[in-house]
């Protein structure tokens, strides 16, 4: 039986004048998994954070440690709070940031700072478990927040990743069909997904019709072309991509 890391990313929307961003990472190329690729803030599920979602009984356990895990791995990766109430002013979410890169629990950090967690602010939007014999395969859960205009100081954490932007969906699309940026399969679709909506709103009101129901992409044979697809009812405008095109990792 093949084992999925459980893990979390964070979709974060911001507004500037008439248009609204997402914030992107670009990891770096010595990354195991996603070298070089531009993604969403995110990582994997720790202990700390299921402990803390204990305090959350009226989520699903997975549900609550994937929404805390988005929040904190946003903080140590981008420096942006979203998901919290209290002083979430530019200082205090730097210290935050500080305690957890010098290894403090998430709980001990928020209770130093008397911040506490919102984690129903999150929206679900995906859940992505591509299987992939020859690395870890990770069951990602993709959740949408729009993030407030005190939490918007981001500065990229420069170990896992190398630089951190603004950008619409399109844009990223754009780039990545220009080879100027690398995007992976899930990026992607859910990049296209994303590029349908001008806003947070939109994006939230449209996940809210779909479930986030488990993706295993699957390979099959279309027209003598292998062909990695998803299903065709969970919201994405594109569900097929030739194998030969695919970046999986």
């Amino acid at each position: 039986m093949t084992f999925s890391i459980p893990a979390a990313t964070l979709i974060v929307y911001r507004r500037r004048a008439a248009l609204s961003e997402i914030l992107f990472v670009e990891r770096a190329g010595t990354m195991a998994f996603a070298a070089g690729a531009i993604v969403f803030p995110g990582g994997r599920v720790d202990p700390g954070d299921r402990m803390l979602a204990e305090r959350f009984p009226e989520f699903d356990p997975d549900d609550a440690a994937a929404r805390i895990a988005a929040i904190r791995e946003t903080i140590e990766e981008a420096g942006t709070a979203v998901g919290l109430a209290g002083a979430t002013d530019a200082a205090t979410v730097g210290k935050l940031r500080a305690h957890l890169h010098d290894g403090m629990v998430f709980a001990d950090a928020l209770a130093a700072l008397r911040i506490e967690l919102r984690p129903e602010l999150l929206v679900p939007f995906s859940r992505w478990c591509p299987h992939a014999p020859e690395r870890r395969s990770f069951d990602t859960r993709f959740y949408l927040a729009e993030a407030l205009d005190d939490a918007l100081r981001a500065t990229v954490d420069e170990t896992e990743n190398v630089r951190l932007f603004w950008a619409t969906a399109q844009q990223v699309l754009d780039d990545a069909d220009a080879g100027r940026v690398k995007v992976i399969f899930p990026t992607r679709r859910n990049l296209e997904r994303l590029a349908q909506f001008a806003d947070f709103a939109e994006a939230q009101a449209h996940a809210t019709k779909f479930a986030p129901e488990k993706i295993v992409p699957w390979v099959e044979d279309r027209d003598g072309v292998p062909t990695l697809c998803i299903p065709e009812d969970r919201g994405y405008p594109i569900w097929a991509e030739p194998l030969a095109e695919v970046r999986r990792g």
